[in-house]
């Protein structure tokens, strides 16, 4: 493989836990790499200066004062799609690249939202709680179908439209919003409507949420959403925590304005141990597991060293790219 002189020059950090096989691709491409999974902020602010790229998860936070003491840096890439760890206007007045791979990790999230929308329907952890203790809760374990329900899904990007292909395999009707609006083409194959956030929460019987974090998404599914919904509707979070205001989702549980939830992040992870969410009978939780598949995270790494690649102008084998 032709390795040019700008990769064999260049120092790669990795700073969170990755598949090896990225890892791999980099130093058969000629880079220097040094992986440390576990460094802290105080280690990293020390050492980043000797780094031309930077490599991170969702665990490491690529702060102002990261970015002001990386003078080689030239990439800041994210294995994965969310940003929000990265201060991007930092990165940007710098003239540093920020890269990620969002793809990676798009089946892997809306197959947990399945998974999250059977759980809570059917009751399965508080029965599979309650027959470890030895009680048998048959009786007090009716569910709900999926089938012939309506799936509102809360940002229609990557995530939100492979949701919709697998809804649609379920025979569920799928309401959509996003800010910008899909193909019509896609609407069509995919039988979704696009509608208000507003129609969405009234009329869903399950509700996705995918938008990203940004100002004026920040507390998006609040009081006056929740509201709407039906008093049997089933709220689903995987973006991000802050998307969704925590006390009003608490008031909506708790007075009946929805019937359960299911929640994969956080305002702050890990969450207090003694937030209200995580001891709610009608909460399923889950730490932030979205993405937490083999495939995903080998995609996510692989993905993004590819592209590290071509950025000094070289090219993975095609082992690689198809691996």
């Amino acid at each position: 493989m032709y390795i040019r002189k700008a990769q064999m020059m260049a120092k790669v950090l990795i700073a969170d836990k990755v598949d090896e096989e990225g890892v791999g691709i980099l130093r058969r491409a000629g880079f220097h790499v040094d992986y440390e999974p576990s460094i802290d902020h105080g280690k990293l602010l020390e050492v980043i200066h000797d780094y031309d790229v930077l490599i991170v998860r969702s665990r490491t936070k690529v702060t102002h004062d990261v970015i002001e003491a990386g003078r080689r840096l030239s990439i800041v890439g994210r294995a994965g799609a969310g940003l929000d760890n990265i201060d991007l206007e930092a990165a940007k007045m710098r003239g540093i690249k920020v890269l990620n791979s969002p793809d990676a990790l798009t089946n892997a999230v809306a197959e947990l939202v399945l998974g999250l929308m059977i759980a809570v329907a059917r009751n399965v952890i508080y029965a599979h709680g309650q027959l470890s203790d030895g009680r048998w809760v048959k009786g007090e374990s009716l569910g709900t179908e999926l089938m012939g329900k309506t799936l509102g899904i809360l940002g229609f990007g990557r995530i939100g439209r492979r949701l919709a292909e697998i809804a649609r395999c379920l025979r569920m009707h799928v309401l959509a919003n996003d800010i910008i609006e899909p193909p019509r083409e896609l609407l069509d194959r995919l039988e979704v409507r696009l509608t208000s956030p507003e129609e969405l929460f009234r009329s869903s019987d399950f509700i996705s949420v995918h938008v990203p974090l940004m100002p004026e998404t920040r507390g998006l599914v609040g009081e006056r959403l929740l509201r709407l919904a039906k008093p049997s509707t089933i709220l689903i979070n995987t973006s991000r925590g802050s998307v969704v205001d925590g006390k009003a989702l608490i008031k909506a549980l708790e007075e009946g304005w929805i019937a359960a939830a299911a929640v994969d992040v956080y305002d702050r992870e890990p969450p207090d141990p003694d937030l209200k969410l995580l001891k709610m009978r009608n909460v399923v939780h889950t730490p932030h597991i979205g993405s937490q598949t083999i495939e995903a995270q080998r995609r996510a790494i692989t993905g993004l060293a590819e592209k590290i690649i071509r950025e000094f102008g070289g090219e993975a084998s095609s082992r690689e790219r198809t691996g």
